[in-house]
Formats: C-alpha cells, structure tokens, sequence
C-alpha cells in the first residue's frame, strides 16, 4: 500500500513516513485529475462528507458566524462551560428521562472535531490491550499505531454474520485478549451496521461485568433507517448508562455528520468526570481547546426541538437517497452484503464484476477516469503500525457515500454505469 501513497518519504533527518487515510488518498488522486470541489462535472462519493444545505423541513442553515470580542480569545482547553451545559443537556432529555444519574458539564469535553476528540482519548489511555473492529473507519489505523502506550488488538466482522457480533462473543474477545477498551463506529464507518436497543443495552452490561471501557464514536446516530425505541429515533449509548461517574462508556459526537456542519471542526466527549479531566490535560499539549467562534454558534443548534428536527430531516432525506443507490448499484450487477441501517455508506462488494473491476483500487482508478471518485475498500482493513502485511481481505469492496446531493449521487453512478458498460464491451 505504502508504494501506491502519492507523496515522497520525508528527506531530511528525524521524520517518519506518515501514511495518509484512505478518504485523504483518494482525495489526493482525484485532484491530480482535476477533481475540484466547484468542479460540478465530479461526483465525489468517496469523501465522507454529509450535504450541507437545506432539507425539507430542516431548521435554517448557518450562513455567517460572528466572532465577538470574548470569543476572539482563548477558549478553556475543556471548551466553553455554556456549550457544555448544552451538550449535558441534550443527552440528559433525549436519553436520560426518569434516571438518577445525570450528565453536568463536568462531564463533557470540547475539542476540534470528531478525530481531535479520539485522539485526545488515545493520548490519555494507559498500557493497555485496546480492542477494534475490522472493517472500521480508516482514520483509526494511524491513531492507534500514534501513541504506544496501549496495544491495538484486531476483532474480526464477517459478512456471514452480517458485521455484527454478539454481547456473548464480545465477552469472550474481551476476557480471552485481556481488552481494557473497545473502540467502535456506531453506526459502522464503512458497513452502516447499527448497535441499537437490546444489543447496544447488552454491550454495556458486558461492559461494566468485565471492567472494560466501550469507547463509542457515534457521528452518525442521527443516520437511522429503522425503528428503534428511543422515541427520537436516535441510538447512543446514553440510554443504557447506569451510572454516568463509574460506567466505563465514552460517547463522541459532534457538529460535523449529525448536524451536518463538517467545516465547525465541533465535538464533543462524554464520559465520568474524572476521564474528563484527563481529556483535558491532554489536550493542554495536544491542541489547546477548540475553535471559541464556533462554539457560541454551536449553543443554539444543541436545543432539543432543533437537534430533533434537523434529525427527522436528515432520516427522511437519506432514506430516500439510500434507497436509490442500492437500486442502482443491484442494476449494474454490485452487491451488497448487509443492507446499511445507518450512516450514509454502501459497503459494495465488487466481486461480481467483471476484472479488473472486481478490485477496488482499480475501480478507483478507473471510476477517476469518468470523474467519479470511491474509496477501496482496503483502507478499512485498520492495521495500526502495519503489523499486518498483507492488503487483501477487502480488495474485492468499495465505499460508496450517499452523503452528498441527489444530483451529486445521479452523476456519480451514471459515471460507475458507464464504466462497467466499457468493461463488459
């Protein structure tokens, strides 16, 4: 894979070589063909990026933000104690009614975007068995291979089983690999699985049984497609917490999918007090506290009535793009081998295509010739310090994003339709 990374080793002294994630490489590639984001002749269904204009029935978009006098200084490292208070808030009316145990701002942490609150998680872990699943989002791999202090440990998801594993099996990996932490997308960052209801409630209760701490990114829990009993139709882990000061569950968002603001750079940890401190400390050296500007904006937008209907919005609209491109995909002979209930992806087995096709870097390739762009699916085969050396397991998939606009999406696949047509010739 290194060889294929469009950029050269670092040529002076004490540098090393940094791979690139999977979204930035095929980015990469895209531009050196011409890919621009004003370019209207692309379709890019590689980035993970959500449209971000207006829905139907969607509260008003942000079209200025204005820096006032005290945001134009620094922020607390741990963010604005308001935008705090909110993100507590938030949780503790759509998943907290009736219980005890409440989410305050001192339990919620501020940084710079949804990678920038995972890594000042990573920086504050222990030496530690730290446990995540294959497939899962590509920015993983670099995190986990950054800091040495814990050992990343591979848990395998079948297509068989559908990319889920069950609250037994997960109790068996923890006990039997000496995990102290499990990092997991939910919903799945590619496969669109979601942990939800019974499930998700099981995997904390294992969770607090063997002392192992569920760190869970959860960017895309507004994305779900199907019912769940959460009357908001939105799944996180806070509606399983017992207690939120000893639970061992970490819960990251942010402003940039669910939301759909990528450009803030907002998000948000949530977790026991005294977690949250540490998250503090690290981000003392990490980063120094997030973006103080887009923090007052975030306050408004973390109101109940319009997190709800942004949400309703966004459910309805993607539903309907989500239908779409898994009808097309069928049509060009792409399989699918667990139908998404969340997020915005297809994870698109390729391997009835015709070859080369059948291989997602080629089908990269290839689809940058027609002006659309994917990313292959052996980015998400996360292997921290490559200590794995073979690239195989998912050469025969692609991410495909139903994150941008119909328009976008009716241009894309006609792109991918043209392509395997000139194959199949």
């Amino acid at each position: 894979m290194d060889s294929e990374l469009p950029f050269t080793q670092p040529t002076i002294p004490g540098f090393r070589h940094v791979p690139r994630t999977g979204v930035i490489f095929v980015m990469s590639r895209a531009e050196r063909q011409g890919f621009t984001y004003e370019n209207k002749a692309w379709a890019n269904l590689g980035q993970g990026s959500p449209e971000t204009g207006g829905l139907p029935n969607a509260p008003e978009r942000i079209d200025a933000v204005t820096a006032a006098a005290p945001t134009r200084k620094y922020s607390p490292v741990a963010g604005e104690r308001l935008l705090r208070e909110k993100v507590a808030a938030l949780y503790n009316d759509l998943f907290r009614q009736g219980k005890e145990s409440k989410y305050t701002y001192e339990n919620v942490s501020i940084a710079g975007g949804g990678r920038l609150s995972l890594t000042r998680i990573a920086a504050a872990l222990d030496d530690i068995n730290m446990g995540h699943f294959l497939p899962d989002y590509t920015a993983y791999e670099e995190l986990l291979s950054t800091f040495k202090s814990f050992i990343p440990i591979p848990i395998l998801l079948s297509a068989d089983s559908g990319y889920q594993i069950s609250a037994d099996a997960l109790r068996q990996e923890i006990l039997g690999r000496g995990l102290a932490a499990v990092l997991l997308s939910n919903p799945c960052n590619p496969t669109g699985q979601v942990l939800q209801d019974y499930r998700l409630r099981s995997w904390l209760n294992v969770a607090r049984e063997t002392g192992c701490t569920m760190i869970m990114d959860e960017h895309y829990s507004h994305y779900i497609y199907s019912e769940t009993n959460n009357p908001h139709n939105i799944v996180s882990a806070a509606q399983f917490v017992e207690d939120v000061e000893t639970d061992p569950v970490l819960i990251v968002d942010g402003l940039t999918k669910n939301w759909r603001y990528p450009g803030f750079r907002i998000s948000w940890t949530l977790g026991p007090k005294s977690v949250i401190e540490t998250l503090s400390s690290a981000g003392s050296f990490l980063d120094g506290g997030a973006n103080h500007p887009f923090q007052a904006q975030a306050i408004a937008m973390l109101d109940k009535d319009y997190t709800i209907a942004e949400t309703n919005a966004i459910q309805k609209s993607f539903k309907t793009k989500r239908t779409y491109v898994l009808d097309r995909l069928h049509q060009m002979g792409i399989t699918v081998d667990a139908v998404p209930s969340g997020a915005f992806y297809i994870w698109a087995n390729l391997s009835d295509l015709p070859e080369p096709l059948n291989n997602g870097m080629t089908f990269f390739e290839e689809g940058l010739k027609e002006k659309v762009i994917t990313v292959p699916g052996v980015f998400f085969d996360v292997n921290p310090g490559h200590r794995r050396r073979q690239y195989a397991r998912y050469k025969n998939y692609t991410r495909i994003s139903y994150g941008p606009e119909l328009e976008t999406l009716e241009r894309g696949l006609d792109a991918i339709e043209r392509m395997i047509a000139k194959h199949k010739k």
